[in-house]
Parts: structure tokens; C-alpha cells; sequence
């Protein structure tokens, strides 16, 4: 089974020798999204509100170029430089996803990739499916 690339023009993520994820089979797997604009520079210094939003407009425009969108992601794991914004995290959960809500892993880390940055997020997706509650 191939690994097929996924890619948006531009990538933002071309400078810096990195995949914006990568479709195997109905699996899509991001890496981490940040407040980027499309030339890869870091957008909302100092402000994670504006920074929230360029990640989700990143994220959404990486999975519908891997042919899903929100409802598809099962997995996100979610990087801040300071937990005292995760109230705001939650608040972005229940703004970007539905249930039964995708499995989650949130951390704190000293530093990101680029300097300014306060989240990051990475996701895992299902193409031609959807999160589902058997319950």
C-alpha cells in the first residue's frame, strides 16, 4: 500500500522539508498545524485566539486536500507552550468537532518550531467515514 503525499499550493510547510501529512489507504495522517500563513510565517504573535483560527483554517484546508474535513479526524494531539490556555482548548473542541468527540492527547512543551508560536495540532482522519458511538 502507498503512502500518497499530501500537499497544498503553496505549502507552507516546503521550506522546511516537512510532509503536510501523508493518505495510506482511508488513513490520513497531519503533522502538526500551526498559526502559519501560506508563505510560513508565524500569524497572531502573542494572541492564541488569532492563532487558534489560523490552525483551524490550516487544518481544514490540509484535510480537505486529502479528501475529508473535522467530522472525519479520530485522533488530534494538541502542543501549547502554556496550559493556561487549555479552558480555550476546550472551548476550541467544541467549535471544531462534534460527538463522539475524536480521541485527544493534550501537552504542554517548553518551545515549538518557530518562535511565537503557541499551538500546534496534529491529526489523524478517516477518509470516506466518520466518527462513530455504537452506544
Amino acid at each position: 500500500m502507498d503512502a500518497v503525499r499530501i500537499a497544498t499550493d503553496p505549502d507552507p510547510f516546503a521550506p522546511f522539508r516537512i510532509a503536510q501529512g501523508y493518505r495510506v489507504g482511508d488513513l490520513v495522517f497531519l503533522s502538526g498545524q500551526a498559526a502559519l500563513d501560506a508563505a510560513g510565517r508565524v500569524v497572531g504573535v502573542g494572541d492564541f485566539d488569532a492563532q487558534a483560527e489560523q490552525t483551524r483554517e490550516n487544518l481544514a484546508q490540509v484535510l480537505g486536500a486529502a479528501g475529508c474535513g473535522f467530522d472525519q479526524v479520530v485522533k488530534v494531539t494538541i502542543f501549547l507552550t502554556d496550559m493556561g490556555h487549555f479552558p480555550k482548548v476546550l472551548a476550541l473542541r467544541a467549535r471544531w468537532f462534534r460527538p463522539p468527540w475524536p480521541a485527544d492527547t493534550i501537552v504542554e512543551v517548553a518551545r515549538l518550531a518557530l518562535p511565537g508560536l503557541l499551538l500546534e495540532v496534529e491529526a489523524i482522519a478517516v477518509v470516506g467515514g466518520r466518527r462513530v458511538d455504537p452506544r
